[in-house]
């Protein structure tokens, strides 16, 4: 421990010694206040750049969020009319159809070929419209049965192989490989 007896200036310092100590606290005193100042003007700085940023990007965000809403409603109102007017294309396929049966019935002639004509390109125009609708005819005789396309009727002895399709009782029909109406069906009885 160092003997301030000793030391002259410790023991009893002049009035210029301590007006220099007090210019040099206060120095130091302004310096940290100047660094404090200085420190906080950065920090706000900071502060008001990161506000600034998070308003920007909840803009953003709030945008984002509205036009993906826009678009998810655009779909929704697409497939609703998807839905709507699916059918269109085949309605007007069927017009045709349509205007033959009604000069069918228009008709007073009384002429039974010029009938049974009509009636056969009414039919064929109506299953070129199916067909252009992708909607074939199942007419399985002779077909191995198939529950999913076919509904067995009954089961007759027959000359052809077990569980195959003997008559057709009515024709099913298919929509893209979809069954509309399976077709009502006998089928022959295992030997």
């Amino acid at each position: 421990m160092e003997n301030t007896q000793d030391n002259p200036a410790t023991q009893n310092p002049t009035p210029a010694d301590e007006a220099a100590r007090e210019a040099a606290e206060n120095a130091a005193a302004e310096n940290a206040a100047a660094g404090q100042a200085a420190s906080e003007v950065t920090a706000e700085a900071a502060l008001a750049e990161a506000e600034a940023k998070i308003t920007e990007l909840q803009e953003s965000f709030l945008r984002a969020k509205a036009e993906t809403e826009n678009v998810r409603r655009r779909a929704h109102e697409e497939v609703q009319k998807a839905h709507k007017f699916a059918i269109e294309s085949f309605a007007e396929r069927l017009l045709p159809v349509i205007d033959s049966l009604e000069a069918a019935l228009a008709d007073s002639s009384g002429d039974q070929t010029k009938i049974r004509e009509g009636v056969d390109l009414t039919l064929r125009q109506l299953t070129s419209a199916m067909e252009k609708g992708r909607i074939t005819v199942l007419n399985p005789v002779g077909e191995k049965f198939d529950p999913h396309r076919h509904q067995a009727i009954s089961m007759v002895p027959a000359e052809q192989e077990a569980n195959t399709v003997v008559a057709v009782l009515q024709k099913g029909y298919v929509i893209a490989d979809r069954v509309l109406r399976p077709a009502l069906v006998t089928v022959a009885q295992p030997k």
